[in-house]
């Protein structure tokens, strides 16, 4: 019988003494003894079978088990070359500091700057190799927080973080003119240290929030101008059906007017929950458009028609300088969509007994639209702004022309959604030009492709 088979015949015997001491005599004790012995002796049969009692193998066995342990030490050798070519600790550090879109910016106990990452020195204005310098100085050498920022947020907010070991949170806005915001949070630093002479210190990142920001402003805008142009049709509908209820409906001299006024507020409520609706729409992209060869000219003439009326009250030309054989690639509908808002601006605004013109070129393998008028102009400072929803130049007179304060915007986004765009061009007392830019196709062998 073989060493091994011996132990493992032991350790059965061992472990059944155990058991059946343990059910018939109940005693714990002369259990754990057994189990004990049986234990002992299975590690030192293992101890003496790995020294004195080792069987031969097999020479087969012998050469596997020598290339196994050769594999191992070449695995272990490629580790230790691949741990001695591994990069730095302080360069990765680096590495990834710069690689942040956050600005971080770390200052010693005297707010002198110690660390800062690409973005901080990008938002504060010192270059790279300034900064590489500056690690290579002492710090009471390096620069402090003050001298590259005078903005009180920002140094209120690693003082805070210095002076009372607290996290400050803070909102920060740069003086500049291209205006950002940032969301700003410090953290103490204290470096390991027994005594009260340990140096502290305070790292701060910045998130920078501008996008945020202007799309909340733009939604609180959105909300209270739709708020205000509902409220004044509505206002001016309870005042009349009051008026009525309270025996003007009798009245046959006023009632009809009533009437009227109230209908007319109704209507440009239902036109302004259109167009709210119409430029939800398509900035959600859900607005599909279908290009195809539109006949430029014929389509102008069909708008200024539909336009006609409002023109003739107020003595405005329209003008249709489009030829004959113009073809514009688009979705015809949202095409007189847009020639519509653009044609009825420009009547609203126009001067009396101005005009309208409509003329289209091609260039650079771009079709215009243009869609001039002899109005007042616009100045400067509103043509940054003239396509914003809700955006007037003159609140009072839009509304009382019965303006939504949409339809440039939704110009704006019906261009783009068909990969063109929409601008202006305009001065004061010289009138203004608003332009359709779209994509030209060229017709090849019966397919539409788009020439670049």
């Amino acid at each position: 019988m073989s060493l091994r088979q011996s132990l493992s015949l032991t350790l059965c015997v061992a472990l059944c003494i155990a058991f059946f001491a343990l059910l018939f005599f109940g005693h714990p004790l002369i259990a754990l003894l057994a189990l004990t012995c049986a234990l002992a002796g299975a590690f030192a049969g293992r101890l003496f079978a790995g020294d004195g009692f080792r069987r031969e193998l097999p020479s087969g066995e012998v050469a596997a088990a020598a290339m196994s342990q050769e594999k191992i030490q070449r695995a272990k050798s490629a580790a230790r070359a691949a741990r001695a070519e591994s990069v730095p600790a302080n360069e990765l550090l680096e590495a990834m500091m710069n690689s942040m879109r956050e600005g971080m910016l770390v200052v010693d106990a005297e707010m002198r700057v110690v660390l800062a990452n690409a973005a901080a020195r990008s938002l504060f204005g010192f270059a790279e190799d300034t900064q590489r310098q500056q690690q290579q100085q002492q710090q009471q050498q390096s620069p402090r927080l003050g001298e590259l920022t005078r903005n009180p947020a920002v140094l209120s907010a690693y003082l805070g973080a210095l002076e009372r070991g607290e996290r400050i949170e803070a909102k920060v806005e740069t003086m500049e003119a291209d205006k950002r915001v940032f969301d700003l949070r410090v953290a103490p630093l204290q470096e390991s240290g027994t005594g009260v002479q340990a140096k502290r210190g305070a790292v701060g990142v910045f998130f920078d929030i501008t996008r945020l920001e202007r799309l909340e402003r733009v939604r609180q805008e959105f909300l209270s101008n739709v708020s205000h142009e509902l409220r004044t049709p509505l206002t001016a509908i309870r005042a009349f059906v009051e008026t009525l209820e309270d025996g003007a409906i009798d009245d046959a001299e006023h009632n009809r007017r009533f009437l009227s006024i109230i209908d007319r507020n109704a209507a440009r409520m239902h036109s302004l929950i259109d167009d709210i609706l119409e430029l939800s729409a398509i900035e959600a992209g859900t607005v599909a458009v279908e290009v195809g060869p539109v006949r430029l000219r014929a389509m102008v003439s069909d708008v200024l028609t539909s336009l006609a009326a409002r023109a003739g009250e107020r003595g405005v030309t329209l003008q249709n300088e489009i030829s004959e054989d113009a073809l514009v690639y688009a979705d015809a509908r949202r095409l007189e969509q847009m020639l519509t808002n653009l044609a009825d601006n420009a009547i609203k605004f126009n001067t009396q007994g101005g005009a309208v013109r409509i003329h289209y070129e091609r260039t650079g393998g771009r079709d215009r639209i243009f869609v001039s008028d002899t109005g007042e102009g616009i100045a400067p400072e509103h043509i940054r702004r003239i396509f914003e929803r809700f955006y007037r130049v003159d609140r009072a007179r839009s509304r009382a022309l019965g303006g939504t304060g949409l339809g440039l915007a939704i110009v704006k986004h019906l261009a783009r959604t068909h990969g063109g765009e929409a601008t202006v061009q305009s001065a004061p007392g010289q009138g203004s030009t608003f332009t359709i830019e779209l994509p030209h196709y060229e017709n090849d062998e019966g397919e539409m492709r788009k020439d670049e």
